[in-house]
Parts: structure tokens; sequence; C-alpha cells
């Protein structure tokens, strides 16, 4: 729906609707074909209706200023286009329509995955916002495919405006003429596309046997990677009986313009209870969906199912004894001993990714409805997106719809420290998410339903922490170990006979070294069972790629279309090699930066690191062998201050572009505060925008050191180093880190991770200037100024450069502390000759440098005191 905005100002219209279509096909009613979600690859323009009623209708013709705005929402909404236009308003038209649309006429030229809205202007004031959504599922969609979603089940049931719980459904083929209210889809669909998040907009059409349309029900929400299942209910009717007249009717399912499904019903004189079989477009008859079984096991079976998952004895023994105590303690309560408790249910699970915390939490849901604890024993998935709102008023309505989905069943929210930020960030809706959780969790409204958190154990530890009365909710904690090798290798096994393949035991050797390898060199983003679930769809898609390669793969033995044979597996890149981008050498720009680099003062050592690299850098491209498989090209920067380890990352930087090693050969420059957020989840946000940026350049940390001092428990500065290294093995080749700081706080830096030291192939360290290199930058800055020194000031500059630089600490400036004695000499410079008369100052040098100038820089250590910020000295040393 719209959002309105509205005045009290007299107008000559009233505000009716703004709607978004892409098909320009006309309906009935001068109607077009209204959504709000479109497939990339399908779409041309995007178009907006505005609509208003004319308050001088049948009075007198009027002209109106109307303006539509596109924007696309990212950090901040960008604007896409603005179509101002004057239109004039007919006395005889009572309602105005207003379409405009943007966008190319190539299909997936223009818009991209994301979100967008419309914005509606009436004479220069904004009337309405329409949100819409723009997907895309990877590729282009096949004629007659969905690649996004499946039907699984569609039933038909009676009920209600505010709906039916799903324990206390009748489901009809036939419904009462004088009995029923509203009549409800219950539909199931499969989330097919689990890569992204995406937005899935339901419609439910409902048609009698004239084909007349009777009702329809948009249903429109966000669904995550991680759901597995889609469930909906969509419902017509009135709350008042016999609004439904003895007739066939159908109700239809259309997703992204396509039908998706229709499912026949009749209302006649009573009830007939069934399931009616379901028509797809790609079938020429009706289907039967099968009923979900897995509510219907029995506890024997359930536990029997347990014990029967892959490795997890702890966690297996764990469950089992918490059943065993339960039955324990509903004995006592059946001999009428009484608990001052009410069991608590609630659960911690922490460990990596994959390694079964979803399944556990699916047979412990039901296992507690087998035991009479929870009357559904269903499992709801939520992470910090689906519970916390982006304005205040929106996160509580939200946490609620969670636990009443999850009502009956288990909530179980994954990575759930993300709702946890430091204790002084008042500004977080997580802490509002914790807070609400705490007191649902406890009373009366905490019945029925379990609450399952789960994340890394580190972060959970700071989760449970971070409110007084949460860690008193959860009593049972379950830690889920890495799966071993030859666990993961039996659920290889598991994973082939679910995807209906058979591996030659050559493939399964390679899938074992596979697995070993992964293992050795694996972090805590390890992915365990996913990683080898991932291992064998990619085995699949090569056997298939393979088979269809042949000659005739359709005259193949049907055994061949099923076995994975060594090289199906051998072709997996488990971590793909980049290959260099195709750019030649740019001669004129490597001639700049390198004289750029040569023209530095000093710095020796840097210099023939850098030439030296270079060449070797062209030799491998002259001889087309891999760069950046042969060389990270990270590179550490230390040095003093003013050491020139900026500005040479900058020339290096340029080099590298001149080489063709960087495809845009820029430098993003940041720091800790522009990498680590104030809570767990947004740092590795915040460090992955900031890569994102430097992607086809360098990203540069200044006083990188500072990721790796601790700053309590709220400090975040590992999770930065974690995201960026992972980031510099995905993304091997792609940009380059260089990371700059002084020599003792560096070393620390570099070994406060183990994987740090190892991705960084170049030390290049900055020594202080010497006395005489001082001095030759000081003339250069002079000479930058246009100001020539004279023979005694230069003398005496000398002289103090060098009397600095003989008492200098570990503060000392270098080429910054030079830059503040210039200043402060062209100052002194500047006052002398505004203290002349002009007659005396015309017959004065202007850019003339004199004693005069330099005489307040005193040798001697008791002005250190006073020149502090100048020359860069600590009070009362020396």
């Amino acid at each position: 729906m719209a959002e309105e905005i509205t005045n009290p100002t007299t107008r000559n219209y009233k505000f009716r609707e703004l709607k978004v279509y892409a098909s320009t096909e006309w309906l009935a009613d001068n109607k077009k074909k209204y959504r709000q979600v479109f497939d990339r690859y399908e779409t041309t323009y995007i178009y907006a209706e505005l609509s208003f009623h004319n308050k001088l209708f049948d009075v007198k013709d009027w002209e109106v200023d109307v303006e539509l705005r596109c924007y696309a929402m990212k950090k901040n909404s960008k604007l896409l286009c603005s179509l101002p236009f004057r239109r004039k308003v007919s006395k005889y038209d009572h309602l105005m329509f207003i379409r405009e649309g943007w966008g190319n006429k190539t299909e997936g030229a223009f818009w991209k995955k994301g979100t967008y809205f419309w914005e509606a202007w009436i004479e220069g004031e904004k009337v309405a916002t329409k949100y819409f959504y723009v997907e895309e599922a990877g590729r282009e969609a096949l004629p007659g495919e969905n690649p996004y979603l499946e039907v699984q089940s569609l039933k038909l049931y009676e009920g209600p405006y505010d709906d039916v719980i799903e324990d206390e459904r009748l489901y009809y083929e036939t419904f009462s003429s004088e009995e029923t209210r509203y009549i409800y889809v219950e539909i199931v669909l499969q989330n097919l596309f689990r890569e992204k998040s995406w937005h899935c907009e339901l419609f439910t059409k409902f048609y009698n046997d004239a084909r007349e349309l009777k009702g329809q029900v948009v249903r429109l929400q966000r669904i995550d990677k991680r759901d597995d299942l889609i469930r909906i209910t969509a419902g017509w009717g009135s709350n008042v009986k016999g609004s439904w007249r003895r007739d066939r009717y159908t109700a239809e399912l259309v997703f992204m313009d396509k039908l998706l499904a229709v499912i026949p019903f009749e209302v006649a004189e009573d009830f007939e209870e069934g399931t009616s079989g379901v028509l797809l477009p790609n079938r020429q008859s009706s289907i039967l969906f099968a009923p979900d079984e897995s509510l219907n096991k029995t506890f024997e079976e359930v536990m029997s199912n347990l014990t029967n998952l892959i490795g997890l004895e702890a966690i297996k023994k764990q469950v089992k004894d918490h059943a065993r105590y339960i039955q324990f303690l509903q004995l006592r309560k059946e001999r009428g001993f009484e608990e001052k408790e009410r069991i608590n249910v609630h659960s911690v699970f922490i460990g990596n990714p994959g390694t079964g915390k979803t399944t556990v939490a699916q047979m412990m849901g039901l296992l507690y409805k087998k035991m009479g604890l929870l009357s559904k024993g269903h499992v709801h998935e939520v992470d910090r997106v689906d519970l916390v709102g982006e304005y205040i008023g929106q996160t509580a309505p939200k946490v609620k719809e969670a636990i009443e989905k999850a009502r009956g069943g288990v909530l179980f929210i994954d990575e759930a420290y993300a709702l946890a930020r430091s204790n002084d960030d008042s500004k977080d809706f997580g802490r509002e998410v914790i807070e609400i959780l705490v007191k649902e969790m406890s009373g009366e409204s905490g019945k029925d339903f379990a609450v399952i958190v789960a994340g890394y154990p580190k972060e959970m530890k700071h989760f449970l922490d971070s409110n007084p009365g949460l860690k008193s909710r959860f009593k049972l904690y379950f830690e889920f170990p890495d799966y071993l090798p030859q666990e993961l290798s039996q659920i290889a096994e598991v994973a082939a006979d679910n995807k209906g393949v058979k591996l030659h035991p050559a493939a399964k050797g390679k899938i074992d070294e596979l697995i070993i390898s992964a293992f050795r060199t694996r972090d805590r983003s390890f992915g365990n069972a996913r990683f080898v679930y991932d291992l064998i769809e990619k085995s699949k898609i090569n056997l298939g790629l393979r088979v269809m390669s042949a000659e005739d793969p359709k005259a193949l033995p049907a055994e061949e279309l099923a076995w994975v044979e060594y090289d199906d597996v051998a072709k997996i890149e488990v971590k793909p090699r980049i290959q260099l981008p195709n750019i030649p050498v740019d001669e004129p720009l490597l001639r700049e930066s390198l004289d750029e680099l040569q023209r530095l003062v000093g710095m020796d050592n840097v210099k023939e690191q850098i030439n030296e690299l270079v060449r070797l850098v062209r030799f491998y491209r002259e001889t087309n062998r891999d760069v950046l498989n042969s060389f990270f090209l990270h590179t550490v920067f230390i040095g003093n201050p003013g050491t020139g380890k900026t500005t040479v990352a900058r020339i290096l930087t340029k080099i590298y572009k001149a080489l063709g090693v960087l495809e845009r050969g820029h430098m993003i420059e940041t720091d800790r505060q522009g990498l680590v957020a104030g809570h767990v989840g947004q740092t590795a946000i915040k460090t992955a925008e900031r890569i994102d940026e430097a992607m086809g350049g360098v990203l540069f940390i200044d006083e990188a050191y500072a990721l790796s001092i601790s700053r309590g428990g709220s400090d975040f500065g590992d999770e930065a180093i974690q995201t960026l290294l992972k980031r510099m093995e995905d993304h091997r080749g792609r940009f380059f880190v260089f990371v700059a700081g002084y020599p003792d706080n560096m070393e620390a830096f570099l070994k406060a991770n183990p994987g740090l030291n190892s991705r960084f192939d170049k030390i290049l360290k900055f020594e202080d200037y010497n006395p005489k290199e001082l001095h030759r930058i000081a003339l250069q800055m002079l000479s930058e100024e246009s100001v020539v020194p004279s023979p005694e000031a230069e003398e005496h500059l000398r002289s103090y450069l060098t009397f600095l630089y003989d008492y200098r600490d570990k503060y000392f400036g270098n080429a910054r502390t030079v830059r503040n004695v210039v200043n402060e000499a062209i100052k002194n410079h500047n006052l002398r000759l505004a203290a002349l008369s002009p007659e005396v100052r015309a017959n004065t040098p202007p850019n003339l440098l004199t004693f005069e100038d330099v005489e307040p820089f005193k040798l001697d250590k008791s002005s250190f005191v006073f020149n502090k910020k100048s020359i860069g000295f600590k009070r009362g040393e020396g």
C-alpha cells in the first residue's frame, strides 16, 4: 500500500493511489497488471500510476503540475529519474490517471537487483511513496521455468476473518453455502533460490465457474535465504455466513505474472472434508500433494532419527538425557509432586556453520511436541533482520509476529549475538528485541514455544551477558564441534544419495582428499556439512556437463546419468585461481610513477625494493606467468611519522596500475574508525564496504595496529581483521591491502593473528631522515613556496634541523616536523615584510628568507616545552 502524505491545505484534488506495473497491456476498467516485485531479466520499463479525485469535476477545466521521481534504495537514496510535467484536468473526468515509466527497452539492461521506490509530487508537495523490488535468481529463466519457488502443497479450509491456527484447521473439497465465512488457501512453497534473500509477491485469485473474479489477496513478504519452505495463507469471503453462492470455483496462484497452480473447489449444501487435486501449468492432470508426515512421527521414531545422525555424539547424548529428564519430571507430576519451576525448553546452540544446529533444533521441536510440551513442534527460523525494525515502534510488532509464527514450536534465532551491540549503544533496537524476548519467555505468554539461540562461542557469551535476565532464561547449552574428516566423508555419501547420484571409488577418494585439505586449513567460517553438500552439488553439475557433451546423451544407459567419476570431482575449484587482467603495461604512467618515486628524498632501501618488485612483475607479465598466484602484493609500511609511508603507498598504487596488475588503480585510505563499528556483526559489514570500495585498487589502512589493541568487551577490531583476512583470500588479486604504522606497534599487529603475517609478501621499512635529508626536504618545501633562503638563513636552518635530529625521540615527526619548521619560518618572513612601510617593502626582496626569519629557532633544549606541537617533542624531555 502506498504511503500517503496529508496536508490540510485546500486543493483541487484528493490523492487516491500510487501503483507500480511493468506491462503496458490494458485490462478491464482502465487497469494495469499492478505488481511490486519484478524479475530483472524480464523487465524493460517500470511505470508509476498516480491517480487522484478531481474536486472540480463538472465545474471547470484546470491544469496541474505533477512530478514522478524514482529512487534506488542504497546507503543514501539515489535519484534515478525525475519526470516533471504539466497536465490538463478536464471537468468531465472525476478521476485523473497519470502514468510514466523509466528503464530501457532491452530486458535486463537497466534494472538491477535491489529495492526502489516511486515518489509522486503534486503542485510541489509529495503526496505518496510506493516501494517495489527487482529480484535476480542469478540467470535468465528458461521458458516455463520458475527459478524462485515450487508449489509443495495447496489445501482449503474455512474460518473467520482472523484466520485459524494450523492445528485447528479442517480441510475441505466442498464448502457449505449457508455456513461458510472465509475460504482460505493454505500455501506451502519450496524456496528454490537459496543464495540470497528475496521478496515474494503472491497473488491469490478466486474465480467462479463463469470466470468472474470474486476476490483477490496479495501477499508480499521477504524470503530469507535459509528458508526452505514458504508458508502463506490467503482467504476471501465475509464474516457474515452465506456470502458464497452455490457454484464451482477455483483459487489460482500467480507469481511474477505467471500462473503457479490452480485448486478447484465447490460450494454446495454441506461441507465435505478432503484435499482437492491441484492443477499445475506444466501437467496434463491434477496432482494430490502428499501431506508432511514429519510431525506425525512417534517419540521413538524421532529418537531413532536423532541416533542415526552422523557424528554429534556428545550432542545426541545430551539431547537424550534432556528428554529422559523431562520424562522423569512428567512422571513426578503424575504421582502428585509439584515443581516450583516450569520445565525449561529454551536452549543455546554454540558452534560454527553447518554443524547440524538447525537439524537438531527441528528434532527437539518434534521431541517437545511428542512429550506434550509444545502443540505443533515446527521450527520458525529468524535472524536480526527479521526482528529489528528500522524506526522507533517497528521492532516490537516484528518480534511479536515472529513469536506468534513460532507459537506451538521453536523460535530459532541464528546469529543471535547480532542483537547485542555494545552496552553504551542506546540507539540500537536489538536491545529492544532482547528485552521483549526476556519478557515473553517468562510468565503466561512464554508457554507453548521454545527459543533456541545460535552463534559463535565468544559472541554468544557477549550476547548472554548483554541483559541480566537473558542468561537466566536459558538452562540448556549445546556445543556443536566441527565435524571430523571421517564424519564429513560419511555426510558426503548421504548427500550423494539425497541428490540421486553415486560416487565411483576414485571420485569418493578425491572427495575425501578435498575434505581433508579444507579441514586442515579451516577457520571458524568453515562450512562443515554445507561445504560437503556443495562439493556433491558441484560434482553433479560436472557430471551433467560431461553427459550433455556426449554425441547422443539420450542414447546413454540410465546408470551413466547417476555415476560421478573422478574427473567430475577433480574439476571442482574449491578456491578458484584468479586470472590476471589482460591489461597492457602503461609505459608513460610507469615512467612517471618511477620518476616520482625517485624524486623523493632519501629512502634508498625502499626505492630499491620497489624497483626490484617492478622488474620482477614485469618479467612475469612478459613471460605470461601468473603474477597474482605467485605474489600476494599486500604490503606492510613500517616507519615513524612523516617518513613518507602514505606518499609511497600512493606511488606504488600508480605503479601497479601502470603494470596492469590493478584494474582501476585507485587507493582507498582508512583507519580503525573506518572499519570498526560499535557492535557485533556490523563491523564485518563496515569493513566489507571499505573493501568493496577498494576492489580493483588498494585499501590503505593507516595505524593498522589499532585494530589489534584490545579495548575491552566491546572491541571488535578482531572482527575487522577476520573479515579482512577472508576477503584477502577469497578475492586474491582483485585488490591489495597496504597497512602502515610505527615499527613496534606493527610488529605486535602482525603477531596478533596467525594469518596476518603470511598474507603480506612485502615489508617496506622507512628509516628516519638524516640531517642532510631533512635539509633537502626543507629546501624543497621552500622552493614550492617560491622562497629562497639566504646563506646565513640556510646554514642556521641546517644547524637547527641537525639539532632536532640529534635530540629526537619516537615522537619525532621527520618530514612533518620539517613542514612545521618551514611554515613557521615563512610566517616569520611574512610578518617581517608586513611590518615594513610600503616604501621600504618596495625595495626589499619579497621571496628572500633572511637570518632574522629563522633566528627564533634556538639550538636550546629548553625550547622543546614551548614548541611541542610544531617540532614533536614531549613535555619534560631533555
